[in-house]
């Protein structure tokens, strides 16, 4: 089953050419994620040729601009394709109220169900619950409530292993072993041992997602051994002053964090523009984490 993470952008508060604002696409089997909407989204949606009425939810970080900007488009256009199935909205208190007056002042009223969580962006806990995944806040430190998101898989069913099946079992025989489950007789004696004839799955697969914060040590906890982190490092380390200032972290920062975390790869991105050349960069944070990459638009990590 797929689970591939796609990056639509990946600049900081001003976009440029061939950056544009956050938003990302997590796919994990039929289930499609959006995690935030920066002005934009729906057209690198259409890049990547992702099908919007694939989406299931869509998590907004913080109401910053460039992390939401894009929603009010793609919720529109989702609606001229008559999309009907509800869709699962989840951000800070406040998102509600601003899409509420734009659907009112621009007479919207939208084909589908709009189901909004607000979520407290200050608490770490389970947020969203579904047959693929389970979706956690995690705090951020920013100049206004912020949160990131971490995916967790859920545990998958055991393999069978067809070669070794018993001919005659039932549909739900065989589910029952996929289940982990040992087949017995009307008296409750085993018959057939699940570990005889299946393997066990691989092993539920998870990605962090840290939007903008200044670093904040204790996330390494909350993010322990994911197989994929995304952290924001809006400048070099050189510029650790303004990083403080502006709610962000810098390149070390994120691969400080990683290390500390012991997670097995590392996304940077929300790059500032003033970086036109973004080696400088990846050297830094490689220098604290060696498995780090530039979230760069288009880019697609499959785990």
């Amino acid at each position: 089953m797929d689970f591939e993470l796609t990056i639509l952008g990946s600049a900081s508060a001003t976009p440029m050419l061939g950056r544009h604002h956050t938003a990302q696409a997590l796919s994990v089997g039929r289930q499609l994620y959006l995690v935030d909407c920066g002005e934009g989204t729906q057209e690198r949606l259409i890049e990547q040729r992702i099908r919007f009425l694939r989406l299931s939810c869509i998590f907004i970080s913080h109401l910053h601009g460039d992390h939401f900007f894009g929603l009010f488009g793609l919720l529109g256009t989702m609606h001229l394709q008559g999309r009907t199935e509800p869709l699962h909205l989840f951000g800070p208190a406040g998102l509600d109220e601003v899409l509420t007056t734009q659907l009112r002042c621009s007479g919207t009223p939208l084909s589908f169900d709009l189901v909004f969580t607000c979520v407290d962006t200050t608490q770490h806990r389970l947020i969203h619950d579904d047959h693929q995944v389970q979706v956690y806040t995690l705090p951020m430190r920013h100049r206004i409530p912020c949160c990131g998101y971490l995916f967790r898989e859920k545990p998958r069913r055991r393999r069978l292993l067809k070669e070794l099946l018993p001919a005659g079992l039932t549909p739900e025989q065989l589910q029952a072993l996929t289940r982990g489950e040992d087949l017995r007789d009307e008296a409750g004696h085993v018959w057939l041992r699940q570990l005889e004839v299946t393997e066990a799955p691989p092993a539920p697969r998870s990605y962090a997602y840290c939007s903008d914060t200044v670093y904040t040590e204790s996330l390494a906890e909350l993010v322990r051994g994911v197989d994929l982190l995304y952290h924001e490092c809006t400048f070099l380390h050189e510029m650790l002053e303004r990083a403080v200032q502006t709610g962000h972290s810098t390149a070390r920062q994120a691969g400080q964090l990683a290390q500390r975390a012991a997670v097995r790869q590392l996304l940077i991105g929300h790059f500032s523009s003033r970086y036109r050349d973004l080696q400088p960069l990846l050297d830094e944070a490689q220098r604290e984490f060696a498995d780090t990459r530039l979230a760069l638009e288009g880019l697609r990590v499959e785990l």
